[in-house]
Parts: structure tokens; C-alpha cells; sequence
């Protein structure tokens, strides 16, 4: 899935720019305010023009850091400073001792808070440090007001720097983060395809050829082994030894009794995929989930479900159907030939249910674990992974001698407002 890039920096560069149009006409206020007592009022006007000029037409600039170039910095800095150190020839020396505003007044924050956003507290240290001698330059000597002023200016740029540096950090850490998490689940959506069709596939040829003999039971052998080199593959394990092992005495044990253990447990013909799953795929408009269900009854499992139309997107209801295909064929393997499942699907206001439950011997405790290691992800990948990915979960509850109930919920919430294809919590 694809995620919006998330930016903290761009609010910032919006909110400078209306910081610099509204110091400009506080700047211009005052200094219209207080004209007949400079000096040299022409030479403040051509100023005070200058500036509102610089401002409007570099309003484009304060959009984004790539648009805020180095040289543009320091030409906007040097206006600045223009402005500060213009003032005592402009102004009379008495209102220059006075204290009275400079010409760009607050305005001249501006560039200093645009080296902060743009590189860091170093950069906004530095400008800040620049402004400030220009400051003093400007009055003549130090004065409690300017230096407070100074201060305060140093002390908001270093920590808007410094803030920045973090949020970028921020940011490049969540990016990553979604980047492993999507990579995560591409590898899991892998492994549900290579469960339900490769693994089984493989296991299946080892049982045939067992069962055949002569060439036939070689070629069996050699399927056990790829089988269970591709489980190791699958769980992860290949990087950490597992891999090895499969190749050697995993593969050997899988022609003996590895073989016999992945044909218990995997090689009993897997339930195939409806022709209705299959057409599923070109729909795209909404798809009758009952419609998939059906054609999974059979003499040994029962469907029941409701006698209108349960309409899901055509990705959400080839999820579920996959889904109960991976529980059906879990029973057929573990619960025996024998065992009888049902299939019921439930469409409610806020979400739609699917349980599959059989009268199987259960699952002793901790043999899910035991299976994820071994690199069958028939519960936690075809079953539970799917779930997630569409915004619901799989509960699985079993008790000894009693059976087995896979109990699938998908919200309506999650189905209307992202598709079916966000992730979402799995209940373990």
C-alpha cells in the first residue's frame, strides 16, 4: 500500500510566509507612523519600497526548502541587515540612541527563522549571531534593549532549529519504518501465495511418488527436499542456518521421515479454487460473498448463509473465500477425511462474520508455534494475514476432542473506508 508522505516541515514554510507579509506591514505601519521624524524620509521610502517588493515577489520562495536555496538565504538575510544598518543614516541619532525600531523591525526575524527551518539550530545560531551584531553596529553600543532583544531572537531560532533537526529525524525514521512495514507485508502476502499453492503442490508429488515407487519415488524425494528448503525459506530461518540444514539434512530427512511427516501433515489434495474465486478477480464491482461459499459444500461440510446478497469488494471477498479455503483444507489434513466442517456467513450493521468449525480431534496446545517454525503458515499467513491486511481479525478456537472454529470478522468500516486492504490488528 502506498502511504502519504507525511512532512512537518512544509506548515512551517507556510507559516514564515505569512510571517514575513504580516512583519512587513507592521514594519510599514510604523514607519508611515513615525516619518515626519526621520532625517531622511526619501531615503527610508526607497527602502520601505524596496522591502514590500522583496517580500511579495519571494512569497514563491517560502513554499518548501527546495525553493529556499542558500544564496536566496543570504540575499534575504542581506536585506535585512541592509534595512538595520540603513537606519542610524536615514534616522536621527537621537532616536537611534532612543531605541527607537529599526527599519525592518520584526521583519528582520524572518530570514534568521528561514535559516533555522532550512539547515538547523547551527545555521539559525549563525544568522542570528549575524543579526545581532548588526544590531549593535546599528545603536552604536550595547543597550539592555537590544541585547533582550538579541537573546530572544537567538534562543527561538537555535530551538525552531533544533526542533527541526529532531522532526526530520522524525521523519525519516517513520519512513523507513513504513517502508520495513510494507516490505513486511509483501513478504507475508508471498508466503500465503507460495503456502496455498507451491508447498502444497510439492507435497502432494512427494506422496504420489512415495505411493508409485521407482522413478516415481525419486522424484517424490526430491520434492520433500525443495519443500522443505522453501518452508525454511518462508519462516525466515534460511539466513540463520535454517536454510542449511534444509539442504542437507533436512532435505535427507524429508526423503525419509521428513518425507513421512510432510506427507501426513501437507500432502492430502489441497481445496481448489471455485471457477467463481477464479472470476472474482475481473470483478469490479461488488461481489456476493455467499456466491463463493456455496460451492464449497459437499457431502462432508454444510454452508449456511443469508438468503440476500452479502456484497463485499471484489478484493475483501476473494480474501475471505482464500481464507476459508486455508481452514477447510486444514481440516481435511488435520481433523481427517472423516471430519465434517460447516460454514457459516453472517451479515451484520457493523461488520460481516464468517466461523468454519469441524468435529475434528482440536489442536493441542502450542502446535500453532510449533507450525509457524516449521515453516507452514497455514493459520498465521493464509488465515490470519489476510485477515489483517483487510482490517479484521481471525480468532481460533479449539478444544481437545471437541473441534476446531475459525471465526473471521471483517467491519464494515474497514471494507467501506479503505477497501478492505488496510491493515489492522490480528487477534492471536
Amino acid at each position: 500500500m502506498a502511504h502519504p508522505r507525511i512532512s512537518v516541515e512544509q506548515p512551517l514554510w507556510r507559516a514564515l510566509g505569512g510571517f514575513r507579509v504580516l512583519a512587513l506591514v507592521y514594519a510599514f505601519a510604523k514607519y508611515v507612523y513615525h516619518s515626519e521624524q526621520y532625517a531622511h524620509p526619501a531615503g527610508a521610502w526607497a527602502y520601505m519600497i524596496a522591502l514590500t517588493l522583496w517580500t511579495l515577489l519571494t512569497l514563491p520562495r517560502m513554499t518548501s526548502a527546495a525553493r529556499c536555496t542558500r544564496p536566496f538565504l543570504i540575499a534575504d538575510l542581506c536585506v535585512a541587515l541592509a534595512g538595520i544598518l540603513l537606519t542610524p543614516v536615514v534616522d536621527t541619532h537621537a532616536r537611534v540612541v532612543g531605541g527607537a525600531t529599526t527599519l525592518p523591525s520584526f521583519w528582520a526575524a524572518g530570514p534568521v527563522l528561514a535559516f533555522a527551518i532550512k539547515g538547523g539550530w547551527r545555521w539559525a545560531a549563525a544568522a542570528s549571531a549575524i543579526v545581532g551584531v548588526s544590531n549593535i553596529v546599528e545603536r552604536g553600543r550595547i543597550a539592555a534593549g537590544n541585547v533582550h532583544s538579541i537573546v530572544l531572537l537567538f534562543f527561538v531560532s537555535t530551538g525552531i532549529g533544533y526542533v527541526m533537526e529532531v522532526a526530520r529525524s522524525s521523519e525519516w525514521a517513520l519512513s523507513r519504518a513504513l517502508q520495513i512495514e510494507a516490505a513486511t507485508r509483501e513478504r507475508e502476502r508471498l508466503a500465503r501465495d507460495i503456502h496455498d499453492s507451491v508447498l502444497q503442490v510439492l507435497a502432494m508429488v512427494q506422496r504420489r511418488g512415495n505411493e508409485v515407487g521407482g522413478e516415481a519415488a525419486e522424484l517424490g524425494r526430491m520434492a520433500g527436499e525443495q519443500e522443505v528448503a522453501l518452508r525454511a525459506l518462508v519462516a525466515g530461518e534460511a539466513g540463520r542456518g535454517g536454510g542449511k540444514n534444509a539442504g542437507r539434512g533436512g532435505g535427507k530427512n524429508a526423503g525419509r521421515g521428513g518425507g513421512k511427516n510432510a506427507a501426513r501433515d501437507d500432502a492430502r489434495v489441497p481445496v481448489q479454487r471455485t471457477p467463481l474465486a477464479q472470476d472474482v478477480e475481473r470483478e469490479t464491482g461488488p461481489v456476493d460473498l455467499s456466491s463463493l461459499m456455496r460451492p464449497y459444500a459437499g457431502a462432508k461440510v454444510t454452508v449456511a448463509a443469508p438468503a440476500e446478497p452479502v456484497l463485499l469488494p471484489p478484493h475483501a471477498a476473494r480474501e475471505l473465500a482464500a481464507a476459508v479455503a486455508a481452514a477447510l483444507d486444514n481440516v481435511t489434513r488435520h481433523a481427517g477425511p472423516d471430519a465434517c466442517a460447516w460454514i457459516l456467513v453472517e451479515d451484520e450493521p457493523q461488520e460481516v462474520r464468517v466461523s468454519v468449525r469441524d468435529d475434528g480431534p482440536g489442536i493441542r496446545k502450542g502446535r500453532l508455534a510449533d507450525a509457524e517454525r516449521e515453516g507452514r503458515l497455514g493459520v498465521s499467513q493464509s488465515i490470519r494475514g489476510r485477515l489483517r491486511d483487510l482490517g479484521g481479525t481471525a480468532e481460533l478456537t479449539s478444544v481437545p476432542g471437541q473441534g476446531t472454529e475459525v471465526e473471521l470478522r471483517v467491519p464494515r468500516s474497514a471494507l467501506k473506508g479503505r477497501g478492505g486492504a488496510e491493515a489492522c490488528r490480528t487477534t492471536r
